[in-house]
């Protein structure tokens, strides 16, 4: 049934005059006789306000509005049934309830996740570090992870100049403004996730928008913490992101998701695929790698593992596109599941030796 159908039927149904509705919902008559007629699509407040008036389950209208939101965005397009199959597929995968059994994983991934676990025994073997030292390989991994970040995102900081900025607050001649906030932002970004291990806390959306809202804090204020209100496209990349009015949704998907795989998944694979699903949902205007990126050490860090860096050089950043956009477009997580687990060994290799 159509949205505009809906409405009037539950009006008619409840012997509401057009005008009891307007008390009802605070909308004005002359917008609802439009909702009625079809002439318009309600805004999403007033879907809201008319779930509530007329008695309509949220679900059924909020699923009405999505329908004729669609409708109105590829009603003109020529390739609009292409799109629809692709997004659909899409959407099944990120909805999905099935977790990746270990036996669909590739061998050379299973191998490479037990010598991780070996590693990281022997990594936990090496504590407690004395403070001094804890500090500095504290430093070292956090600025090196700032660097690289920011640097797959196209901040040309080199390292040198980003420990300038963030422990000596000096600024770099010839760097912009945004390029220096990115690296203080990033750093500060670390801070909050360390705390949030202290605290033991869970990841949630209220820590997830937190992290965001670091990463973006006097670079875009209005857009920091905050989803998406626009379609957006990703430059270079094959896969288009859902529509904005999808990501409140898709993100209480990926929250639940999370809760239901962190007790079956090998956290390193758990911590692979919420960092592949936040970046593929694209919930933010801008920093949704960051955020991934920060998202996925959070979980690593939780399970007794050391900072995966992801190097930010040429080829580096194209062959971790590249690992993303498999399973974007082709739903195959094994060449980026490679990727990270082998980014793991590496920091862990590296945290042994420093100890």
């Amino acid at each position: 049934m159509k949205l505009q159908e809906i409405i009037k039927k539950a009006r008619i149904s409840q012997n509401m005059t057009m005008l009891t509705l307007s008390n009802l919902s605070g909308i004005d008559q002359a917008l609802l006789s439009k909702y009625e007629s079809g002439q318009r699509i309600p805004s999403e407040a007033h879907i809201q306000n008319l779930s509530r008036a007329l008695e309509i389950p949220y679900t059924e209208i909020r699923t009405a509005y999505i329908t004729e939101k669609i409708y109105e965005i590829i009603q003109f397009e020529e390739t609009a049934k292409e799109a629809l199959q692709a997004a659909e597929a899409r959407i099944e995968y990120l909805s999905s309830k099935q977790v990746f059994k270990l036996q669909q994983i590739h061998s050379s991934v299973q191998e490479k996740l037990q010598i991780a676990d070996t590693l990281r025994e022997v990594w936990l073997s090496k504590k407690p570090l004395n403070a001094t030292q804890l500090h500095k390989m504290k430093e070292y991994f956090a600025l090196k992870y700032t660097f690289e970040s920011n640097r797959i995102e196209g901040n040309t900081l080199t390292l040198q100049e980003t420990q300038l900025v963030v422990n000596e607050g000096i600024t770099i001649g010839g760097k912009s403004m945004r390029e220096h906030l990115e690296a203080i932002n990033h750093s500060e970004a670390i801070d909050f996730v360390s705390t949030m291990l202290v605290g033991k806390e869970e990841i949630s959306q209220r820590n997830v928008l937190e992290i965001h809202r670091l990463i973006l804090k006097s670079i875009d204020n209005e857009n920091a913490g905050t989803y998406r209100k626009v379609q957006v496209r990703i430059s270079g990349s094959e896969h288009v992101p859902p529509d904005w009015l999808l990501v409140p949704q898709m993100m209480n998907d990926f929250f639940t998701h999370y809760k239901k795989q962190k007790k079956k998944l090998h956290p390193i694979l758990l911590a692979a695929e919420m960092h592949e699903r936040l970046v593929t949902i694209h919930p933010f205007i801008d920093g949704n790698g960051r955020t991934a990126r920060l998202l996925m050490n959070c979980i690593l860090l939780q399970h007794g593992y050391t900072i995966a860096i992801v190097k930010g050089d040429s080829d580096a950043k194209k062959q971790y596109y590249n690992a993303l956009e498999q399973v974007q477009i082709h739903n195959n997580p094994n060449t980026f599941y490679e990727l990270i687990v082998q980014n793991v060994i590496q920091s862990l290799q590296e945290h042994i030796e420093l100890a």
